[in-house]
């Protein structure tokens, strides 16, 4: 008996059945019916036949189960609204400049109100002095209304005064100095420092709490703030060392703690209630190399 290989897929299982019967009958028109039907059964095995290439349909088994929504407005935030962080600019950590200006006007504005209350203070030691330190007549003083006081000197001034030495030329410049030193530290460059330290020195001291006092002075109109600029900038530079080190000074941190505070009062003393730039600078860099801390451009 003569057989043939049979197939498992649809469309040469039935192409292989008609040609056996078509083999066994041995007839013309067996052959052509078996051709015309061999036809038809392939064009409806390939309608029904997807194709090669096509993907396989994904299963249920596949199906990714179903997850809660979640409600992600609340965790919206607009970056326009966040506040911006406050970038300030501790000088010290810049090569020194004599026109570089960054200045801290939130840092300067609290010197300035220090300095406004340390100087109401200083009045009031002054006033305690004897009348040879100061110079001051305090008959004639308190002879006249306190409300009084100040038009009259201010009208009556500027005169030479004859105030002991030690006041005209050593604390008033020292005072320049240290008012050229608040704005300095500050950010400020050497002009504007300078300017500051005459207008603190001149509409603060000379024609505002000085003036309740005595008749505003001619010397120190001019010596404090001149003098002041150039040692303010001589503590200025210094002060750089000083930092630069570890607030140490010839090996020593006390000494050098002693000194930042003599050269900068205002500033050191602001900064142990409002906080230090510059410690918070020392804390987390080393000193710079010997050589660099006073390292001028122009």
């Amino acid at each position: 008996m003569e057989t043939f290989p049979v197939k498992t897929d649809g469309e040469n299982n039935l192409n292989a059945i008609f040609m056996v019967y078509c083999y066994r009958k041995h007839t013309h028109l067996h052959w052509l019916v078996a051709g015309v039907l061999i036809a038809a059964t392939s064009c409806i095995c390939k309608a029904e036949t997807p194709a090669v290439n096509a993907p396989a349909a994904i299963t249920d088994s596949c199906t990714l189960p179903d997850l809660p929504a979640i409600d992600y407005r609340p965790l919206q935030v607009h970056l326009a609204t966040l506040p911006k962080p406050r970038r300030e600019v501790n000088v010290y950590d810049l090569p020194y400049s004599t026109t570089a200006n960054h200045p801290n006007y939130r840092r300067l504005a609290i010197n300035t109100g220090a300095l406004y209350v340390a100087g109401i203070a200083a009045l009031g030691v002054l006033q305690a002095l004897p009348e040879d330190a100061t110079a001051w007549n305090k008959e004639r003083i308190t002879s006249i209304p306190f409300w009084k006081r100040w038009s009259t000197h201010v009208k009556a001034g500027p005169v030479w005064d004859g105030d002991n030495f030690i006041f005209n030329y050593v604390l008033h410049p020292y005072g320049g100095a240290a008012y050229y030193m608040s704005a300095r530290s500050s950010g400020c460059n050497i002009l504007w420092s300078a300017l500051y330290s005459a207008a603190v020195s001149t509409v603060f001291w000379e024609y505002g709490i000085e003036a309740f006092m005595e008749i505003p002075s001619l010397q120190d109109l001019i010596i404090t703030p001149f003098a002041g600029m150039i040692i303010g900038e001589s503590f200025y530079m210094l002060k750089r060392h000083i930092v630069s080190r570890g607030y140490t000074l010839f090996g020593s941190r006390l000494l050098g703690n002693v000194v930042a505070f003599l050269i900068d009062p205002v500033n050191e003393v602001v900064g142990l209630l409002a906080g230090n730039p510059c410690r918070k600078s020392m804390a987390t860099l080393s000193p710079l190399p010997q050589g660099l801390a006073l390292g001028i451009t122009f």
